[in-house]
């Protein structure tokens, strides 16, 4: 415990970000990383729990209380190595993991809870400064071959966690570029894309061959298909290769069936948002979906919805509106009932703050327009009651609209890939395998295993790093009868 009574002296410190009128004017980072002085004090707060909740309450269990400690005393190398030993990407989290771990944090119950996720970021930006973050290669090959199947945080966990331990590990990604949603479904606002492109330059310094442009399995939609120069069959994989790992996004997007969605202006998140990302990265993008003096109106109230609403904000629309189907939730969690849980409270993320017009317990009833084209949105207010959803007598409304964005989460793994596999699936349509006990992350077929968003659905970065990691010990388990990866 860095300071006896530091929890009672400082307050907790926010990260300083650029004003928004300024920020909506490019797709940089805005959020300045906490300077020595400042990490320290926030690193003082940390009471070294008997039982630190914050451990469990992060994913990947996190050792929070002693990195906490490392920073207050200036041991930013040690707080460094001891972050890497349980989060292979800590830059990706510290950015933009929503931080459970500060939800569980014992000095939330009556206080601010300590400020873990700036205090991540600062030791990772601190790591790459004095160039700490370095390969590491294993000392023996095993001579045993592993495919990863998708490149987002989950597969690069696991192909970085098997590389360190011996096996020539190869990843296959569908898109041009390394990074799955992190690299087309976060804007870059939120996490540029050069903290990916490290990663990757250490990865294959430990050996890891990517190859982008690959689709593995079969009967995949014509604009999936069209990503691709190459497609491969599970059948191969499991000929050439001695363990396959699944480790794809949940990229099925929830879709709205109401009169109207067939009209242009009308998109999928995740449609809108990539396009942007490989604008960034220098790509030239014929009709690309803007925002640009549009009157937007975004559907779903979660980060993706959020997202929409920062990458319209830049392009310049004229006025951006979010409605979520749920009611509004409360200013300040009701904290004896839910600690250290997530709690369900109001998040106003830094895009809201850029501008946006937000409504809840909205439902959209159709969409109308002329020659085609999406111009207005009518909807109607609802309210819950006896569990069920009921439209609010005489409360339809319309907006006008230009430019609609769907953003109501994500159902299943892109259709192609489970079924080409002919692994068994649960009842929300993801690979079936269990995450403990003999067998765990394997799915019902031979040699072949599945983790994050393919296996559990779709879920936050720090889970699909999580599920990565302990994926890799159960493949070198597999694999060699016993593993010293950590679980």
């Amino acid at each position: 415990m860095g300071k006896i009574t530091g929890f009672l002296e400082f307050q907790r410190l926010q990260e300083a970000s650029e004003p928004a009128p300024l920020r909506k004017k490019h797709y940089k980072e805005f959020t300045v990383r906490l300077a020595d002085d400042e990490a320290k004090i926030q690193g003082a707060r940390c009471m070294d729990c008997g039982i630190p909740f914050c451990n469990t309450g992060c994913p990947v269990n996190n050792i929070i209380p002693d990195w906490n400690d490392m920073v207050y005393n200036g041991s930013y190398k040690e707080a460094l190595d001891n972050l890497h030993s349980t989060n292979n990407f800590p830059e990706f989290t510290g950015r933009i993991c929503p931080a459970p771990c500060e939800s569980a944090c014992t000095l939330g119950i009556n206080n601010d809870p300590v400020g873990i996720k700036s205090i991540e970021h600062f030791i990772i930006d601190k790591g790459w400064e004095n160039d700490w973050v370095k390969p590491l290669p294993a000392a023996v090959k095993t001579g045993r071959k592993v495919a990863v199947v998708g490149s987002g945080p989950a597969g690069m966990a696991a192909a970085q966690q098997l590389a360190r331990v011996g096996h020539d590990v190869t990843v296959f990604e569908k898109n041009d570029r390394i990074g799955g949603l992190l690299r087309y479904g976060i804007p870059d606002f939120k996490m540029e894309k050069f903290h990916i492109d490290r990663r990757v330059e250490q990865m294959k310094a430990e050996g890891v061959v990517f190859r982008t442009g690959v689709l593995v399995g079969k009967d995949f939609p014509k604009k999936i298909l069209n990503l691709a120069k190459e497609t491969i069959s599970p059948e191969q994989l499991k000929k050439d290769f001695d363990a396959v790992v699944i480790a794809g996004g949940a990229e099925q997007p929830r879709d709205l069936p109401v009169p109207g969605r067939e009209l242009a202006g009308v998109h999928f998140a995740m449609e809108f948002l990539p396009l942007q990302n490989k604008v960034n990265a220098g790509d030239k993008i014929k009709d690309q979906i803007l925002a640009a003096g549009k009157h937007v109106i975004v559907i779903g109230g979660g980060d993706t919805g959020s997202d929409c609403v920062g990458t319209s904000n830049r392009h310049g629309a004229a006025s951006v509106a979010q409605f979520e189907l749920l009611p509004q939730p409360p200013e300040q969690e009701n904290k004896p009932l839910v600690w250290p849980y997530w709690p369900t409270k109001l998040r106003t993320s830094s895009s809201h703050e850029e501008g946006c017009e937000r409504d809840w317990a909205v439902a959209t009833k159709r969409l109308e327009g002329k020659n085609g084209k999406v111009e207005k949105l009518i909807a109607a207010r609802v309210e819950w009651k006896d569990g069920k959803m009921q439209e609010v007598p005489d409360s339809e409304f319309e907006m006008k609209a230009d430019l609609v964005l769907l953003a109501m989460g994500f159902t299943a793994p892109v259709v192609g890939v489970l079924d080409a596999f002919g692994v068994d699936k649960d009842a929300r349509g993801n690979a079936r395998a269990t995450t403990d006990g003999d067998g765990c992350y394997h799915t019902s077929v031979d040699k072949v295993f599945a983790a994050g968003d393919m296996r559990r659905g779709q879920s936050l970065v720090v889970w699909a790093i999580r599920e990565g990691r302990q994926c890799a010990r159960a493949v070198d388990e597999f694999l060699m009868g016993a593993s010293v990866l950590p679980r």
